[in-house]
């Protein structure tokens, strides 16, 4: 069986994380470089396509043109004019910080080595710092995996606290379909905080584990030739049995997300695009529209499809940070970021096995650090961050193309960056 690109990019970062994977230099697979792309038509050893876009370093260039490679819906920014940034530029670049190695590391030299493609720190509502890289652009978007999720998760605790979902009540009251499935006996509070139990392993050296079956049926992997199974998200969740006791501990998994965006469209009875459009993207006045990745039948990957800019980002970790009101609006009620900040039981988080996120809870599909700060972010594969730091007034949106996936291999780094951030932008 042909193995999916996605797959083969994880399956490289599982050998990665067993022993020191051998980096290639960040100048040498630097897009101005390699030249993807830039010829018409491209060389042969130029193209990237639905053949090679997982693998490296072909991937750098697929994370900023998504919509050239998969079907996608808009998210569309509405009509009126774009809410205002203001700069109060600050040079970081040379701002040093020491590494857990007990080296001197720059903003710069970090930025580079984690494969940056771009970086907008805002400091009380003003970018402070923004640097692009890898030919991204300001009104490029970029994908944004698993930081989807915590889109997903908020718009699911908005609407809880309006009354329209009851956290308390069964996956099946608002989607029976999923009665017969790990799901069917399962509460909504264990989706949003990932701790229901169902089987989905993730290895991606068996293709008979139920990654494969996701990437088949989400439109990530074209099916091999014979498959009969699921043929989207929908079909494939229904397949998925329960494996263990719901509440037991958080175990990271992207269904829970599928599910929860399931139960969001259900209650809205709207698309994930439009109620995205109308509560985010037109209120928060984005410059850009942003898009999701659909799978056959144009069900949203609302665990991993999102694709955003990076100012756009920012604005949406402003409103963040000021407790849910942004461009002279409340967008999301200030008791659910509340409770998001809060964040979830630290206890069954260890259950997460997630040693490099060390007091770390995770609560709504976010994750929360406890740190002195309060700081919460949201985080997907190869290196996609939106860091709020309410105590320091920062926000920090980071889009990243690192050949590892796992945050596990970056993570110890990225927290002393955080600090060294921090810190720079309190003086």
């Amino acid at each position: 069986m042909k193995q999916s690109a996605l797959a083969t990019m994880l399956l490289a970062t599982s050998v990665a994380l067993a022993q020191a994977p051998q980096l290639p230099p960040p100048d040498a697979v630097a897009l101005d470089a390699l030249g993807y792309m830039s010829t018409f038509p491209p060389k042969p050893e130029q193209l990237v396509d639905n053949a090679n876009r997982g693998k490296y370093p072909q991937m750098r260039w697929a994370l900023q043109h998504v919509r050239e490679l998969l079907p996608t819906r808009n998210i569309w920014r509405g009509t009126a004019a774009p809410s205002a940034l203001p700069v109060a530029a600050k040079n970081f670049d040379d701002y040093s910080f020491e590494d857990d190695k007990g080296q001197r590391v720059t903003i710069a030299e970090w930025l580079k080595g984690s494969y940056t493609d771009a970086i907008v720190v805002l400091h009380k509502g003003r970018v402070v710092y923004e640097r692009y890289l890898n030919q991204m652009r300001p009104e490029t978007p970029h994908l944004l995996f698993s930081v989807t999720k915590s889109f997903t998760g908020l718009l699911a605790a908005q609407l809880v606290h309006e009354g329209k979902l009851d956290p308390n009540a069964l996956v099946t009251q608002y989607v029976p379909e999923l009665a017969d499935s790990a799901w069917g006996d399962m509460k909504v509070r264990d989706v949003m905080d990932m701790t229901g139990a169902v089987r989905f392993r993730e290895v991606y050296t068996d293709p008979t584990t139920e990654i494969f079956g996701y990437n088949f049926a989400s439109n990530l992997l074209p099916p091999p030739p014979g498959y009969t199974g699921p043929k989207n998200i929908y079909d494939f969740l229904k397949t998925l049995k329960k494996e263990g006791e719901h509440g037991a501990g958080f175990v990271y998994r992207t269904v829970h997300s599928e599910v929860l965006g399931w139960i969001v469209s259900r209650v809205t009875g709207k698309h994930f695009t439009d109620v995205m459009s109308e509560r985010l993207w037109s209120k928060l006045g984005m410059q850009e529209d942003a898009y999701v990745i659909v799978d056959s039948v144009g069900t949203p990957l609302q665990g991993a499809g999102l694709n955003a800019t990076a100012r756009d980002l920012a604005r949406f970790g402003e409103m963040l940070r000021r407790g849910g009101e942004f461009n002279g609006q409340r967008i999301i009620d200030k008791a659910v970021i509340d409770d998001l900040a809060k964040g979830g039981d630290r206890e069954k988080f260890k259950a997460s096995g997630m040693a490099f996120r060390p007091g770390y809870s995770y609560h709504n599909q976010w994750w929360i650090l406890h740190n002195a700060d309060g700081a919460y972010e949201a985080a997907g594969v190869h290196g996609q961050m939106i860091h709020v730091n309410p105590g320091a007034e920062m926000v920090v949106v980071k889009l990243s193309s690192h050949p590892v996936a796992s945050a596990g291999f970056t993570h110890a780094l990225t927290l002393r960056a955080w600090a060294a951030l921090a810190q720079a932008v309190r003086q």
